[in-house]
């Protein structure tokens, strides 16, 4: 876990990491194969259950990116984090106000460097887990939604407003159709799906505060 994500966010700009791991995203007849450099940092254990993380991340990127229509260049960096509950509520807690643990946060890159590093996605097994267990949808399946939710939140998508969240609810599904998954929001009640019980990443006085995405009209 990045430690510096525990100071407070007034004294400390958005969070980024230098990356290890390198994925090609998947192209696509609309888009051209694009590479992105993604460092994967395992905090809690249970995770590892879940086989080849390292590959199901980069491949959830690549999705996203290529539905989002994001053209990576060479050197376009991205961090994902997977933690416990903890963790994730001590994250939520201190940028967000909320003492609550939370299924994903992103931060997105800002300030110099920016244009190579997307940001930071974080991602809490208890949350994801009791949330796929409940909706009686596969663990990878749930995971790959959330980091796909979470990088499209990096370059830019939102869900405050519900014609932005109909936008990025068609960008995640056609994202989950290219990685063989399913609609992750089949089923959901359509007037809880736009209304996510957390709003999407904003700027607070000029420090990324960050999102949790609304699963199958979870409360």
């Amino acid at each position: 876990m990045d430690r510096n994500l525990l100071e407070s966010p007034d004294e400390r700009p958005c969070p980024t990491r230098r990356l290890r791991l390198v994925g090609q995203a998947l192209g696509g007849p609309e888009t051209e194969p694009m590479s992105v450099t993604v460092e994967l940092t395992i905090e809690d254990p249970s995770w590892t259950a879940l086989g080849d993380l390292q590959c199901l991340v980069e491949r959830a990127v690549a999705a996203a990116l290529a539905e989002a229509g994001v053209a990576s260049r060479g050197g376009t960096e991205l961090s994902c984090l997977l933690c416990d509950d903890a963790a994730i509520q001590a994250l939520n807690l201190l940028w967000r106000g909320i003492d609550r643990p939370t299924n994903v946060l992103s931060f997105p890159a800002t300030g110099p460097g920016a244009e190579r590093m997307l940001g930071d996605i974080v991602v809490a097994y208890g949350t994801v887990s009791r949330e796929a267990l409940a909706e009686s949808k596969a663990m990878r399946d749930h995971f790959a939604h959330l980091v796909v939710h979470g990088t499209l939140h990096l370059v830019g998508q939102d869900h405050e407003a519900e014609a932005e969240a109909e936008v990025m609810e068609a960008l995640e599904t056609r994202a989950m159709a290219r990685l063989g998954m399913a609609d992750p929001y089949a089923g959901s009640v359509p007037e809880r799906r736009s209304v996510p019980e957390q709003r999407s990443l904003t700027k607070r006085g000029g420090v990324p505060k960050s999102d949790s995405v609304p699963i199958g009209g979870s409360p």
